[in-house]
């Protein structure tokens, strides 16, 4: 597969053969830091380096070796250039594989009497070390996958070691299909092969071999037939040959840089008349026994030996195109290019593996946090401190698996409403802000949360007390007040001339015996109260006595204690939809009416049907639970109305309308949506959807994912409605339903065989969605071949063979393939029969992502 490489012929007379050079097309042979474009003896064209890097300072070396004086360009990197040293080597088109070979020249070009040592990598793997102290020049081969347009050669510095510096880089096409059998032991690796033909590789003579003096060497000039081997060695090559005699053993002793995985390709061909067969050992251990070359002497006419060498993973192309917008915006060249993680983490940035979980931006003018921070879901430690930042905290919602947030030194005024999803951070630093207002009271639930810097800022009132716990350190020194005591605050703002409190740490106290005792006598009595309230609730409500009024307003003070959602009378619900007058849809809770408020603003009134009516606790819970939900995908809770024989929902109102409506109804006919908009799309919805599934507590499964329950705003962005209490996930084992719902198109066929619900129950209506997305018609039809009657059966084994022929004809033209069938392949796999071989949402979200940047870099390049 992936080599870097040294082949030994197998005798001596293999050095006349110098290098047989036959011109193939895609060879590359650069002159680094050449000033003059030149053809060599060997009718090798050379050329010129600066059109492949961009980096690096250019001299010439005059130095004799032996009885000839040489004359080298080379170019060197100094240890003061900023980014990375690569070379963009074109290798499009050329083979599956390619030879990389460079020569690396000091020879004291500095007078320093210093060489380096530095270094090499190919793509993502460091491969090799130059050390020019032990030799010089010194030598390096590659054998290398060419997967992409171009291949990233780079220099990397190391301490101590001095300027990286380069002579000569040479690129060749190999056969296709060489170096790969038998590299199935050695998944994602790459061979590096210890140092001619018609493919420029090097072969040198033979050496330490044992009994040299009964080894002899032969060369005959017979005819193979070589297409058995898909290396593809030089005939010349297999016409000699080290033949074994009056020994039972031949030895080679081969010199490795360093223990590993080897990899090791004998070549045999006959070519003296006498003995039979012969045993082949590794190491002392058999690997092939009784090998027979037709009738002939034990002999051997090449090795080659690799050393297996790992290749990371690539950074997602998600992050890589978040991180680069996030370079743009900061105005500076941060030397950010190719993979942020390997073979060297970029600067300003920390990963683990090909995962990039630490971002650290200080001291530049970022103004705000862009949406494209919630794109780097693995980050652990972003730090923004003095970025000039202003205004709400936002757009780091996503940002799941946060542990260090580091906003200190800004001008940020309000803590928005995403830092309660920051379910794993421990570390908060607010410091020096200019925040207003009260601390939020989320905070408190982040149970991993042990620092909370506020210090310095405008804060005032009384602290939550949810952060008043023993394994929360909160820092609020430079507040107007900030403490857990309510009295201390009014006592502040009642005598403006007592000083900001000093308290930097708070500390849960022990109470003493006799506030104890209050306290538990507190709690019982109170506890004992609320109960007798619901007791007497429920009884009056289930008994619909005249009193139930009681009932109702007990619970709408209640709810008013959640300070989450507004609370409407019929009276106002009635002015609001002028009467329930115009319908614009109906869903699982029941039909929806357009509304205007008092102010002016827009909604959509929710009514649920009389004989549907939930109990007066079940509809309190539902509330209480859509108020808790905030995400900028999912339709927003605006408040409610709950009078006798009144359950109704007020929500926010997207003008847009729904996605069906632009797929297949009005909307359809006046613009048609393209594949970028459709891909922005999806990813809105799986971001919903996944903050559902694994952002909201408890966990919530929709139930009736599809088109017609994906609103849409004004400006075309995305969230999804129709969500509620009878659909939320309350323990791991509560998944057994006795009434199947669902829609007929997007119904879950396990769910719907075996009743258990799961969150890939959502996964395969999403998976239609995208099918609809896609395909640019309804799930189920009755016109056309009974075979298409259903998108499902009929969508998936196109898409599964790359037939794009069935995608939407609007859109044929416009899509770039890769990001098509990205979305294809995670579509076909949402709706597998199997809940087993579905993706969760997450992931579906995660490939839409990519998907949709391939498309707009696919546009970008388009426009230029």
């Amino acid at each position: 597969m992936y080599e870097k490489w040294r082949g030994i012929d197998g005798v001596d007379i293999a050095q006349d053969l110098g290098r047989i050079i036959k011109g193939l097309k895609g060879f590359l042979s650069l002159s680094c830091g050449g000033t003059t474009n030149y053809t060599d003896s060997s009718n090798i064209r050379w050329v010129l380096d600066s059109a492949y890097i961009s980096t690096g300072n250019t001299t010439t070396i005059d130095y004799i070796e032996g009885t000839s004086s040489s004359n080298v360009p080379i170019r060197f990197f100094p240890r003061t250039d900023q980014g990375r040293k690569c070379y963009k080597l074109p290798v499009k088109n050329m083979s599956s594989v390619v030879l990389v070979r460079a020569q690396f020249v000091y020879k004291d070009y500095d007078k320093l009497g210093k060489p380096p040592a530095f270094s090499v990598s190919l793509g993502t793997a460091i491969t090799s070390t130059v050390n020019l102290t032990i030799s010089d020049p010194w030598n390096e081969e590659f054998v290398w996958p060419a997967s992409k347009d171009t291949l990233s050669f780079c220099l990397h510095a190391i301490p101590d070691g001095g300027s990286p510096v380069i002579s000569s880089i040479e690129v060749r096409p190999l056969p296709q299909g060489a170096y790969q059998s038998g590299m199935g032991d050695f998944p994602n690796k790459s061979l590096r092969k210890y140092p001619l033909d018609p493919y420029d590789r090097i072969w040198d003579a033979d050496e330490n071999y044992t009994p040299f003096h009964v080894s002899i060497g032969f060369n005959k000039l017979l005819s193979f037939n070589l297409s058995s081997l898909s290396e593809n060695p030089p005939l010349a090559v297999l016409q000699t040959a080290r033949v074994l005699a009056r020994r039972k053993v031949l030895t080679y002793n081969l010199a490795l840089d360093t223990l590993g995985d080897y990899y090791i390709v004998l070549y045999f061909a006959g070519i003296l008349p006498v003995s039979p067969s012969f045993d082949i050992f590794i190491n002392g251990d058999i690997a092939q026994s009784n090998y027979t070359v037709t009738i002939f002497y034990p002999q051997i006419n090449a090795i080659e030996v690799y050393e297996v060498v790992d290749i990371p993973s690539e950074a997602s192309s998600t992050t890589v195109s978040a991180l680069q917008v996030i370079q743009q915006s900061t105005g500076l060249d941060l030397g950010w290019e190719d993979d942020p993680c390997s073979p060297k983490s970029w600067d300003h940035i920390g990963c683990e593996g090909s995962l990039v979980t630490s971002l650290e931006l200080s001291d530049i003018n970022l103004r705000s946090i862009s949406p494209t921070f919630g794109d780097l879901l693995d980050l652990k430690t972003l730090d923004l401190h003095n970025t000039s930042l202003a205004g709400e905290i936002q757009n780091l919602g996503s940002l799941q698996d946060l542990e260090k947030l580091n906003l200190s030194f800004n001008n940020l005024t309000s803590f928005g409403t995403e830092l309660d999803n920051l379910v794993s951070l421990q570390i908060l630093d607010l410091q020096n802000n200019s925040l207003q207002g009260t601390v939020p009271d989320g905070l408190g639930e982040l149970e991993d949360l042990h620092l909370l810097n506020l210090e310095n800022n405008k804060l005032q009132g009384s602290l939550p007390q949810s952060l008043n716990k023993e394994s929360l350190e909160v820092r609020t020194t430079g507040n107007p007040c900030l403490s857990f005591s309510t009295m201390s605050c009014n006592d502040v703002s009642s005598n403006p001339s007592i000083e900001t409190p000093q308290v930097t740490i708070f500390t849960k106290k022990k109470p003493n015996k006799s506030s104890h005792m209050a306290i538990i006598l507190g709690a019982a009595g109170g506890t004992i109260f609320v109960l007798l309230v619901i007791s007497l609730s429920l009884f009056l409500y289930t008994k619909k006595q005249s009193s139930g009024g009681a009932c109702t307003d007990r619970a709408l003070t209640d709810m008013r204690n959640w300070n989450a959602a507004r609370i409407f009378s019929y009276k106002e619900i009635k002015a609001a939809t002028n009467n329930f007058k115009e319908v614009i849809g109906r869903g699982s809770f029941g039909s929806v009416h357009l509304g205007k408020l008092s102010e002016g603003k827009l909604v959509a009134v929710k009514v649920r049907f009389d004989r549907t009516q939930l109990g007066a606790d079940s509809f309190i819970n539902e509330v209480y639970l859509l108020s808790q939900i905030r995400h900028q995908n999912l339709v927003c809770l605006e408040g409610f109305c709950y009078e006798s024989k009144q359950q109704i929902l007020v929500y926010e109102y997207l003008p847009g309308g729904s996605l069906s409506d632009h797929l297949y109804g009005p909307n359809s006919k006046k613009v048609s949506l393209s594949w970028v908009r459709r891909l922005k799309i999806a990813v809105d919805a799986a971001k919903g959807l996944d903050y559902l599934h694994n952002g909201s507590e408890p966990r919530i499964i929709h139930r009736d994912v599809k088109c017609s329950n994906i609103l849409l705003d004004k400006d075309m962005n995305a969230k999804v409605c129709d969500f509620g209490l009878s659909k939320q996930v309350l323990q791991a084992d509560a998944s057994h339903v006795t009434t199947v719902k669902g829609t007929a198109g997007y119904l879950d066929p396990e769910y719907y065989s075996t009743q258990q619900l799961t969150e890939k129950s959502d996964v395969y209506g999403f998976g239609v969605v995208l099918l609809e997305l896609i395909c640019g018609r309804e799930p189920l039809r009755h016109s056309g071949t009974p075979d298409s009657f259903n998108l499902v059966l009929w969508a998936k084994p196109h898409l599964q063979a790359g037939a794009f022929e069935i995608v939407d004809d609007s859109l044929k033209g416009t899509f770039d393939v890769e990001s098509m069938r990205k979305a294809a392949t995670v579509a076909v796999r949402s709706v597998e029969r199997d809940a087993s071989q579905r993706p969760n949402i997450a992931e579906v979200f995660a490939e839409l992502k990519e998907a949709y940047n391939i498309q707009l870099s696919y546009l970008a390049a388009r426009d230029m």
